[in-house]
């Protein structure tokens, strides 16, 4: 069954789930990406009022909280480091148009890096925040998005989106996860 891409995925891996289109190399549009961040999102019935989100809404292929629209997309890395690779960079295009549109201005993002089980936890968490803000830098940079809109976070192995024992190589956990602040 083809699975098509959902949330916004770093080093090697890929998020999956049904039902979603794709260009490329399993890389979500930049329309596309728009759709996941947005999903959901109601604006209040007073000029200036925030946004809200249905909080049981889930996205699906993430491991985002409950109401909390998210996306990942395949960043690859070579092993052990943060540089962005011209890989990851064809496949950071598509967000960065994205979080420069004006259907995503008024928001802010955090990009989450996640790891797979493959070494020790401490490496694991370390590596996952380098590779996160390589992310945001590169968006800043290449996009020109606000600083201020971005949050680089790291999580290591600690949120697997496939639960796996140690040392398991499984891509869909290395990964970058995009969640919209909803402010």
């Amino acid at each position: 069954m083809r699975h098509r891409v959902l949330c916004l995925a770093m080093l090697a891996g890929l998020a999956t789930a049904p039902g979603f289109a794709q260009t490329g190399e399993g890389t979500p549009s930049s329309q596309q990406i728009i759709q996941q961040l947005t999903r959901g999102i109601r604006v209040g019935p007073t000029t200036g009022a925030p946004p809200q989100v249905d909080p049981q809404q889930r996205s699906e292929g993430t491991t985002a909280p409950a109401g909390v629209p998210a996306i990942s997309i395949s960043v690859t890395f070579a092993t052990g480091s943060a540089t962005i690779s011209p890989q990851a960079e064809q496949a950071l295009g598509a967000l960065g148009e994205a979080l420069a549109s004006a259907e995503l201005a008024s928001f802010r993002f955090r990009i989450e890096g996640h790891t797979d089980t493959v070494g020790d936890a401490r490496t694991n968490q370390n590596l996952s925040e380098r590779r996160a803000a390589a992310v945001a830098t590169w968006l800043i940079r290449r996009h020109r998005i606000a600083p201020e809109r971005l949050e680089a976070r790291g999580h290591g192995e600690a949120e697997l989106l496939v639960a796996t024992p140690d040392n398991t190589p499984e891509p869909r956990n290395r990964r970058v996860q995009v969640l919209n602040l909803l402010r």
